[in-house]
Protein backbone atom coordinates (compact mmCIF):
# COMPACT_ATOMS: atom_id res chain seq x y z
CA UNK A 1 0.00 0.00 0.00
CA UNK A 2 2.72 2.61 1.15
CA UNK A 3 4.66 1.52 -2.23
CA UNK A 4 1.38 2.40 -4.30
CA UNK A 5 1.11 5.97 -2.52
CA UNK A 6 5.06 6.38 -3.07
CA UNK A 7 4.63 5.69 -6.74
CA UNK A 8 1.12 7.68 -7.06
CA UNK A 9 2.46 10.61 -5.44
CA UNK A 10 6.05 10.35 -7.61
CA UNK A 11 3.71 9.71 -10.87
CA UNK A 12 1.75 13.13 -9.75
CA UNK A 13 5.09 15.28 -8.89
CA UNK A 14 6.46 14.31 -12.22
CA UNK A 15 3.57 15.18 -14.03
CA UNK A 16 3.11 18.30 -12.00
CA UNK A 17 6.55 19.26 -12.61
CA UNK A 18 6.62 18.58 -16.50
CA UNK A 19 3.77 20.93 -16.58
CA UNK A 20 5.42 23.48 -14.92
CA UNK A 21 8.16 23.20 -17.26
CA UNK A 22 6.15 23.58 -20.34
CA UNK A 23 4.13 26.55 -18.21
CA UNK A 24 7.73 28.29 -17.69
CA UNK A 25 9.08 27.29 -21.90
CA UNK A 26 9.37 30.41 -23.60
CA UNK A 27 7.21 31.13 -26.66
CA UNK A 28 9.33 33.32 -29.19
CA UNK A 29 7.38 36.08 -31.09
CA UNK A 30 8.35 36.47 -34.97
CA UNK A 31 6.60 38.52 -37.41
CA UNK A 32 6.41 38.45 -41.19
CA UNK A 33 6.39 41.56 -43.05
CA UNK A 34 5.33 41.74 -46.87
CA UNK A 35 3.74 44.10 -49.25
CA UNK A 36 2.94 41.95 -51.71
CA UNK A 37 1.84 38.73 -50.15
CA UNK A 38 -2.19 38.62 -49.64
CA UNK A 39 -2.93 37.93 -46.19
CA UNK A 40 -5.72 35.17 -47.23
CA UNK A 41 -2.83 33.58 -48.54
CA UNK A 42 0.53 32.84 -46.52
CA UNK A 43 1.28 29.67 -47.97
CA UNK A 44 4.08 31.51 -49.67
CA UNK A 45 6.08 31.54 -46.60
CA UNK A 46 5.71 27.86 -45.88
CA UNK A 47 9.16 27.20 -46.70
CA UNK A 48 10.37 29.49 -43.67
CA UNK A 49 7.64 27.93 -41.40
CA UNK A 50 8.82 24.30 -42.13
CA UNK A 51 12.46 25.34 -41.59
CA UNK A 52 11.69 27.06 -38.46
CA UNK A 53 9.75 23.67 -37.28
CA UNK A 54 13.07 21.77 -38.02
CA UNK A 55 15.53 23.80 -36.02
CA UNK A 56 13.10 23.29 -32.85
CA UNK A 57 10.50 26.28 -33.01
CA UNK A 58 7.18 25.01 -33.28
CA UNK A 59 4.40 27.08 -33.89
CA UNK A 60 1.74 25.98 -30.92
CA UNK A 61 4.36 25.30 -28.59
CA UNK A 62 7.30 27.55 -28.53
CA UNK A 63 6.58 29.54 -31.87
CA UNK A 64 4.25 32.35 -32.28
CA UNK A 65 4.35 33.90 -36.18
CA UNK A 66 2.74 36.99 -36.72
CA UNK A 67 1.83 37.69 -40.47
CA UNK A 68 2.00 41.69 -41.20
CA UNK A 69 1.02 40.95 -44.70
CA UNK A 70 0.20 44.60 -47.06
CA UNK A 71 -1.46 42.65 -50.22
CA UNK A 72 0.00 45.50 -52.37
CA UNK A 73 -1.40 48.42 -50.01
CA UNK A 74 1.80 49.80 -49.27
CA UNK A 75 0.13 52.72 -47.58
CA UNK A 76 -0.36 50.05 -44.76
CA UNK A 77 2.60 48.95 -44.36
CA UNK A 78 4.01 51.01 -41.35
CA UNK A 79 0.62 50.72 -39.45
CA UNK A 80 1.13 46.95 -40.06
CA UNK A 81 5.17 46.94 -38.15
CA UNK A 82 4.54 49.35 -35.55
CA UNK A 83 2.05 46.76 -34.96
CA UNK A 84 4.37 44.32 -35.14
CA UNK A 85 6.52 46.00 -32.19
CA UNK A 86 3.79 47.09 -30.01
CA UNK A 87 2.83 43.29 -29.91
CA UNK A 88 6.84 43.18 -28.47
CA UNK A 89 8.19 40.10 -31.33
CA UNK A 90 11.19 38.77 -30.52
CA UNK A 91 12.83 39.29 -34.45
CA UNK A 92 11.30 40.77 -37.19
CA UNK A 93 11.76 38.96 -40.89
CA UNK A 94 11.45 41.47 -43.74
CA UNK A 95 11.27 41.04 -47.76
CA UNK A 96 12.37 43.76 -49.90
CA UNK A 97 13.25 47.33 -49.55
CA UNK A 98 9.99 49.15 -48.43
CA UNK A 99 9.23 46.45 -45.95
CA UNK A 100 12.81 46.48 -44.04
CA UNK A 101 12.65 50.60 -43.75
CA UNK A 102 9.43 50.23 -42.98
CA UNK A 103 10.81 48.29 -39.99
CA UNK A 104 14.28 50.08 -39.02
CA UNK A 105 11.77 53.32 -38.70
CA UNK A 106 9.29 51.07 -36.34
CA UNK A 107 12.38 50.28 -33.73
CA UNK A 108 16.39 50.35 -33.66
CA UNK A 109 16.51 47.40 -30.91
CA UNK A 110 14.84 44.48 -32.34
CA UNK A 111 16.39 42.24 -34.67
CA UNK A 112 15.44 42.63 -38.18
CA UNK A 113 16.07 40.49 -40.89
CA UNK A 114 16.03 40.75 -44.72
CA UNK A 115 15.40 38.25 -47.28
CA UNK A 116 14.92 39.71 -50.31
CA UNK A 117 17.17 43.45 -49.89
CA UNK A 118 18.88 44.13 -53.44
CA UNK A 119 21.45 45.91 -52.32
CA UNK A 120 21.68 46.50 -48.06
CA UNK A 121 24.43 48.61 -47.90
CA UNK A 122 23.12 51.62 -50.84
CA UNK A 123 19.82 51.48 -49.17
CA UNK A 124 22.02 52.22 -45.71
CA UNK A 125 20.48 48.83 -43.42
CA UNK A 126 23.72 47.63 -42.92
CA UNK A 127 27.28 49.53 -42.48
CA UNK A 128 28.72 46.68 -45.05
CA UNK A 129 27.74 42.76 -45.80
CA UNK A 130 30.67 41.33 -43.65
CA UNK A 131 29.89 43.76 -40.49
CA UNK A 132 25.89 44.90 -40.53
CA UNK A 133 26.61 46.98 -37.24
CA UNK A 134 22.88 47.85 -36.41
CA UNK A 135 19.85 45.69 -35.80
CA UNK A 136 19.18 44.64 -39.09
CA UNK A 137 21.16 41.32 -41.16
CA UNK A 138 19.90 38.53 -43.47
CA UNK A 139 20.38 37.75 -47.38
CA UNK A 140 20.38 39.92 -50.38
CA UNK A 141 18.45 38.82 -53.04
CA UNK A 142 20.97 39.76 -55.77
CA UNK A 143 24.28 39.18 -56.71
CA UNK A 144 26.68 41.22 -59.35
CA UNK A 145 25.70 40.96 -62.73
CA UNK A 146 21.88 38.67 -62.27
CA UNK A 147 20.27 41.46 -64.07
CA UNK A 148 22.39 41.33 -66.91
CA UNK A 149 21.20 37.65 -67.11
CA UNK A 150 17.82 38.91 -67.59
CA UNK A 151 18.69 40.41 -70.91
CA UNK A 152 20.91 38.11 -71.99
CA UNK A 153 18.05 34.91 -71.56
CA UNK A 154 15.51 37.37 -72.93
CA UNK A 155 17.36 38.22 -76.34
CA UNK A 156 18.46 34.89 -76.37
CA UNK A 157 15.00 33.70 -76.28
CA UNK A 158 13.96 36.48 -78.61
CA UNK A 159 17.24 36.55 -80.88
CA UNK A 160 15.21 38.88 -83.63
CA UNK A 161 14.37 41.75 -80.65
CA UNK A 162 15.40 45.55 -81.75
CA UNK A 163 14.37 46.79 -77.85
CA UNK A 164 13.17 45.22 -74.52
CA UNK A 165 11.47 46.85 -72.15
CA UNK A 166 12.20 47.03 -68.08
CA UNK A 167 8.10 47.15 -66.12
CA UNK A 168 8.63 48.16 -62.82
CA UNK A 169 6.24 50.56 -60.17
CA UNK A 170 9.41 53.26 -59.13
CA UNK A 171 11.75 53.61 -57.52
CA UNK A 172 12.02 50.26 -59.28
CA UNK A 173 14.33 49.32 -60.36
CA UNK A 174 17.70 50.52 -58.47
CA UNK A 175 19.99 52.58 -59.48
CA UNK A 176 22.72 49.02 -59.58
CA UNK A 177 20.12 47.15 -61.45
CA UNK A 178 19.60 49.77 -63.75
CA UNK A 179 22.95 50.38 -65.01
CA UNK A 180 23.53 46.39 -65.11
CA UNK A 181 20.27 46.51 -67.56
CA UNK A 182 21.77 49.10 -69.69
CA UNK A 183 25.05 47.57 -69.85
CA UNK A 184 23.76 44.34 -70.95
CA UNK A 185 21.59 45.69 -73.33
CA UNK A 186 24.31 48.15 -75.08
CA UNK A 187 27.09 44.86 -75.28
CA UNK A 188 24.03 43.00 -77.09
CA UNK A 189 23.44 46.01 -79.28
CA UNK A 190 19.45 45.52 -78.22
CA UNK A 191 17.90 48.99 -77.22
CA UNK A 192 15.87 49.33 -73.93
CA UNK A 193 13.32 51.28 -72.43
CA UNK A 194 12.00 51.55 -69.45
CA UNK A 195 8.38 51.20 -68.86
CA UNK A 196 6.72 52.91 -65.96
CA UNK A 197 3.89 51.42 -63.81
CA UNK A 198 2.02 53.00 -60.91
CA UNK A 199 -1.01 50.15 -61.00
CA UNK A 200 -1.96 47.15 -62.70
CA UNK A 201 -4.41 49.53 -64.65
CA UNK A 202 -1.14 50.71 -66.69
CA UNK A 203 -0.28 47.27 -67.79
CA UNK A 204 -2.41 46.68 -70.85
CA UNK A 205 -1.95 50.66 -72.28
CA UNK A 206 1.44 50.61 -71.24
CA UNK A 207 2.51 47.67 -73.15
CA UNK A 208 0.61 47.93 -75.86
CA UNK A 209 2.21 51.25 -76.58
CA UNK A 210 5.47 49.99 -76.52
CA UNK A 211 4.58 47.04 -78.64
CA UNK A 212 3.38 49.54 -81.08
CA UNK A 213 7.00 51.15 -80.74
CA UNK A 214 9.43 48.14 -81.48
CA UNK A 215 9.36 46.71 -77.68
CA UNK A 216 9.47 43.30 -78.13
CA UNK A 217 9.61 41.84 -75.39
CA UNK A 218 9.68 43.05 -71.12
CA UNK A 219 11.71 42.41 -68.26
CA UNK A 220 10.01 42.74 -64.73
CA UNK A 221 12.74 42.70 -62.34
CA UNK A 222 12.02 42.96 -58.23
CA UNK A 223 9.23 44.56 -57.67
CA UNK A 224 6.26 44.21 -55.11
CA UNK A 225 3.31 45.64 -57.18
CA UNK A 226 4.56 43.51 -60.83
CA UNK A 227 4.25 40.53 -58.34
CA UNK A 228 1.29 41.54 -56.64
CA UNK A 229 -0.40 41.53 -59.85
CA UNK A 230 1.47 39.25 -62.04
CA UNK A 231 -1.59 37.59 -63.55
CA UNK A 232 -2.68 41.54 -64.58
CA UNK A 233 0.95 41.82 -65.94
CA UNK A 234 1.15 38.54 -67.48
CA UNK A 235 -1.92 38.66 -69.42
CA UNK A 236 -1.38 41.73 -71.23
CA UNK A 237 2.22 40.42 -72.26
CA UNK A 238 0.74 37.61 -73.78
CA UNK A 239 -2.41 39.67 -75.22
CA UNK A 240 0.14 42.02 -76.77
CA UNK A 241 2.55 39.13 -78.13
CA UNK A 242 5.01 40.01 -75.43
CA UNK A 243 7.48 36.97 -74.08
CA UNK A 244 8.85 38.22 -70.78
CA UNK A 245 11.29 36.86 -67.92
CA UNK A 246 10.41 37.71 -64.51
CA UNK A 247 11.84 37.96 -61.08
CA UNK A 248 10.05 35.59 -59.59
CA UNK A 249 8.90 32.04 -60.44
CA UNK A 250 5.36 32.67 -59.38
CA UNK A 251 5.18 34.85 -62.78
CA UNK A 252 5.41 31.83 -64.80
CA UNK A 253 3.19 29.93 -63.17
CA UNK A 254 0.90 32.27 -63.73
CA UNK A 255 1.24 31.92 -67.75
CA UNK A 256 4.95 33.89 -67.70
CA UNK A 257 7.42 32.96 -70.39
CA UNK A 258 10.32 32.65 -68.12
CA UNK A 259 12.47 33.50 -64.63
CA UNK A 260 15.48 33.65 -63.87
CA UNK A 261 16.20 34.40 -60.00
CA UNK A 262 17.66 33.62 -56.69
CA UNK A 263 14.86 30.93 -55.12
CA UNK A 264 12.73 32.55 -52.31
CA UNK A 265 12.53 29.38 -51.02
CA UNK A 266 15.65 28.74 -50.04
CA UNK A 267 16.25 32.24 -48.99
CA UNK A 268 13.29 31.73 -46.77
CA UNK A 269 15.19 28.59 -45.37
CA UNK A 270 18.37 30.16 -45.02
CA UNK A 271 16.56 32.64 -43.14
CA UNK A 272 15.02 30.71 -40.63
CA UNK A 273 18.72 30.08 -39.79
CA UNK A 274 19.11 33.45 -39.10
CA UNK A 275 16.25 33.90 -36.61
CA UNK A 276 17.59 30.84 -35.34
CA UNK A 277 20.38 32.49 -33.94
CA UNK A 278 19.06 35.35 -33.18
CA UNK A 279 16.62 34.12 -30.72
CA UNK A 280 19.58 32.13 -29.22
CA UNK A 281 21.17 35.16 -28.28
CA UNK A 282 23.40 35.97 -31.27
CA UNK A 283 23.55 39.50 -31.68
CA UNK A 284 22.41 40.78 -35.49
CA UNK A 285 25.16 43.31 -35.86
CA UNK A 286 27.65 39.82 -35.40
CA UNK A 287 25.76 37.85 -38.60
CA UNK A 288 27.29 38.38 -42.25
CA UNK A 289 24.99 39.23 -44.97
CA UNK A 290 24.71 36.93 -47.20
CA UNK A 291 23.61 36.35 -50.91
CA UNK A 292 21.82 33.63 -52.91
CA UNK A 293 23.63 30.61 -53.53
CA UNK A 294 20.54 28.77 -55.61
CA UNK A 295 19.21 30.15 -58.56
CA UNK A 296 16.69 28.83 -60.72
CA UNK A 297 15.75 29.04 -64.62
CA UNK A 298 12.08 27.94 -65.26
CA UNK A 299 10.25 28.40 -68.71
CA UNK A 300 6.76 27.92 -69.35
CA UNK A 301 6.77 25.83 -72.63
CA UNK A 302 2.80 26.11 -72.96
CA UNK A 303 3.10 29.83 -72.94
CA UNK A 304 6.30 29.43 -75.74
CA UNK A 305 3.95 27.40 -77.70
CA UNK A 306 1.35 30.35 -77.82
CA UNK A 307 3.73 33.56 -78.72
CA UNK A 308 5.14 31.24 -81.17
CA UNK A 309 8.66 31.26 -79.93
CA UNK A 310 11.21 28.30 -80.35
CA UNK A 311 13.32 27.77 -77.40
CA UNK A 312 16.72 27.25 -78.09
CA UNK A 313 18.22 24.00 -77.21
CA UNK A 314 20.95 25.76 -75.20
CA UNK A 315 18.32 27.72 -72.82
CA UNK A 316 16.34 24.57 -72.61
CA UNK A 317 19.87 22.59 -71.45
CA UNK A 318 20.07 25.12 -69.14
CA UNK A 319 16.42 25.19 -67.73
CA UNK A 320 16.20 23.50 -63.74
CA UNK A 321 12.47 23.20 -64.82
CA UNK A 322 9.94 23.19 -67.69
CA UNK A 323 6.26 23.48 -67.13
CA UNK A 324 4.26 22.03 -69.91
Amino acid sequence: MRRRRFAGMLACGLLAARNASRAQAKVHRVGLVSIGTDPERPVRWQPFRDAMRELGHVEGRNLEIADAFANGDAARLQGLVDELVRSEVSVIVTTGNRETAAARKATSTIPIVMLLVPDPVAQGFVASLGRPGGNVTGLTSMVPGLSQKYVELLREMLPGAAQLGVVAAPPNPTELHRRELQDAAARLGVGLRFLSVQGQGDFDPVLQRAKREGVSGIIATLDPLTFQHRHALVDAALKHRMGGIYWDRAFVEAGGLMTYSASFVDLQRRGAGYVDKLLKGTKPADLPVEQPIKFELVINLKTAKALGITIPHSVLLRADEVIE
